[in-house]
């Protein structure tokens, strides 16, 4: 099955596949077997129906518009491999010339990756953040743990920031309740935030029994960022009674006896979640150095999808939470843009990036011919388990269903081939101390080098401290506060890379011929 191969731009050629209908004949006779098996005709059994009376009920054409169908997977892979091609994207695939007992010519463009040397990547260097644990980032859990398992008293007094109040909310726009916005016992600590505008200021300072009512934007629903009038009428007032932080409140809220043994485990913790933070914010240094030093021309059809998908991905995270991109802006501490253009500006750019680094780690894996085990693709489906919230099974079963599993092994072999990067790159921190990723585990914890690493990673920090100028420790953004906790589940994981896209599964069809029996030619409603 002969093919060639045309360049019609760096990222996009045009193949032509030549199929001799003597390959091609046993796709037509199951063809001819499947149409006989699914029509009924007097005086024939299922089955047997021959091929000249489907000819002249259903017409040749629409045999031939399935054997081709059939055929055309095989053909375009087995081409594609002899041209040595990297498709990015679903190709366009079309007929272009049908002989009736000869040969059928398919035409098939599509996106590739374009073609660029994998430069050496050794020597990279980048700065991060300290890891480092205070004790208010410490005290700060233990607080939460306190609230978390706080008993509640009833009071007779007006409410106050801490307190727990049980009330009725409701809402109307010009005189009419609006709907979906009215709720009765309603339970909220004062000065939580995540819910409506000046619900906080109007709780303090009601009791029991109390109403008031106030102006305000809704957050979701069908009048999300809409004003409406808000009524607010107080059920209960309780007050936080915080469990003492003595060994018995330790042996409630963890598995240690004593108070100083569950402080020293959460600041563990804290530490190991610091390490596992700070090596994301290194990876992505890292690899944003790698796409600088590779510059190439990106599929445009390709970096649009992919953009797409970002963008789809935000609006559904911001839809499910009742929020707008607008109130995310304005609640979320640590998002840098101000404006929508602003972030989505940001996005698209870390689109591109992700699809660069994308290639890059492909072709690096297959030059350095990088496999995966067994036990690595179990690791990575414990981990989407994990991650969404399903059984191991219920993964596996997704994964063949939607053909996923060439996508997922690809997701396997650009982490290995981004770790071969990772683990020659010199990572110190703003204090000037070398950060080791080579030995740290998925769980936040160090594995114990060998002897001879342990030289080499020495060696590594000090050239990195010689080339390092003077600089000021970076300040700590501060954590984000309990009260954002609602916008904060919004926020569209900027320095999380997408999963990457592979071709959909389906066959790819081929378009109608331009062919001069019309008889003869696929009809359209086949792709």
């Amino acid at each position: 099955m002969p093919s060639t191969v045309e360049k019609l731009n760096p990222t996009r050629v045009k193949l032509t596949i030549e199929m001799p209908f003597a390959e091609l004949q046993p796709k037509i006779d199951a063809a001819y077997k499947q149409i006989s098996e699914q029509v009924n005709l007097p005086g024939f059994r299922r089955g047997k129906v021959p091929a000249r009376l489907i000819d002249q009920r259903f017409g040749r054409g629409a045999v031939l518009q399935q054997a081709i169908n059939d055929a055309i997977p095989d053909a375009y892979s087995k081409a594609v491999q002899d041209n040595e091609l990297f498709p990015l994207g679903q190709p366009d695939i079309e007929v272009s010339k049908l002989e009736d007992g000869d040969v059928v010519e398919l035409s098939a463009e599509v996106d590739v990756r374009p073609d660029f040397d994998i430069p050496d990547f050794s020597g990279i260097k980048v700065e991060v953040e300290p890891a480092k644990v205070s004790d208010e980032d410490v005290n700060e859990r233990v607080e939460l743990l306190r609230e978390r398992f706080a008993n509640l008293k009833e009071v007779d007094r007006a409410a106050k920031d801490g307190d727990v109040v049980n009330f009725d909310l409701s809402a109307t726009q010009d005189g009419e309740p609006v709907p979906d916005a009215e709720s009765n016992g309603m339970q909220y600590r004062v000065g939580a935030g995540g819910m409506v505008d000046g619900l906080d200021e109007a709780l303090v300072g009601m009791k029991a029994g109390d109403e008031k009512s106030f102006s305000s934007k809704l957050v979701g629903g069908s009048h999300g960022g809409q004003d409406v009038d808000i009524k607010v009428t107080v059920n209960k007032v309780n007050e936080q009674e915080l469990p003492a932080l003595d060994d018995d409140f330790a042996q409630l809220v963890s598995e240690f006896d004593t108070v100083d043994e569950m402080l020293a485990d959460l600041r563990d913790n804290l530490e190991r979640m610091a390490r596992i933070g700070q090596a994301n914010e290194a990876r992505d240094k890292i690899v944003e150095q790698v796409v600088e030093k590779v510059p190439f021309e990106l599929p445009p059809a390709v970096l649009e999808a992919d953009v797409k998908g970002y963008h789809d991905q935000i609006e559904n995270q911001l839809n499910q939470s009742g929020l707008t991109l607008e109130q995310y802006l304005e609640e979320a501490e640590d998002e840098k843009a101000d404006t929508p253009e602003e972030f989505w500006a940001e996005i698209d750019k870390r689109a591109e990036q992700g699809l660069r680094a994308q290639i890059v780690l492909d072709k690096l894996a297959e030059e350095q011919n990088v496999g995966v085990s067994q036990e690595e693709f179990t690791q990575l489906i414990l981990q989407k388990a994990q991650q969404n919230g399903t059984t191991p099974e219920q993964e596996l079963q997704h994964m063949s269903e939607h053909n996923h599993m060439p996508e997922w092994m690809g997701e396997v072999r650009r982490g290995k081939a981004l770790n071969t990067i990772v683990d020659e790159a010199v990572v110190t921190d703003t204090d000037g101390n070398a950060v080791d990723l080579k030995h740290l585990q998925a769980d936040g914890t160090i594995a114990e080098p060998a002897a001879d690493e342990k030289a080499e990673d020495a060696d590594k920090a000090e050239d990195a401290k010689a080339d390092k100028p003077a600089k000021k420790p970076a300040a700590k953004k501060p954590a984000a506060k309990a009260t954002k906790a609602a916008a904060s589940k919004a926020a569209p994981k900027a320095d999380k890379k997408p999963a990457a896209k592979k071709p959909a599964a389906k066959k790819p069809a081929a378009k109608k011929p331009a062919a001069k029996k019309a008889d003869e030619a696929p009809a359209d409603d086949a792709k």
